[in-house]
């Protein structure tokens, strides 16, 4: 599955994204169970709100990071995420 980089991105209705004050990171609950985050997961994650596509994000995370260059990483974590059904693209 490969991310299409003009298309909405947005957080499956059978998965939710939250902090877990246990673990003191995001993670990713679902019926069968959980799945911990890193901080530059939940990062991209956070942005699968059905509001922004892959160029969106990649534009407000190196602007958040006074960085470039960070789409391969972003494409990468997302097709991972499109893969494991954990967001979905209209």
């Amino acid at each position: 599955m490969s991310i299409n980089p003009e298309a909405v991105i947005a957080f499956s209705p059978l998965h939710r994204l939250q902090w877990e004050d246990a673990q003191q990171k995001h993670v990713i609950l679902y019926p069968e169970g959980m799945v911990e985050l890193n901080a530059t997961a939940a990062e991209i994650l956070q942005l699968c709100n059905g509001q922004h596509t892959l160029r969106n994000m990649v534009t407000i995370l190196e602007q958040k990071f006074e960085t470039s260059g960070l789409e391969n990483d972003i494409r990468e974590m997302l097709e991972a995420a499109l893969k494991n059904g954990w967001i979905k693209q209209n």
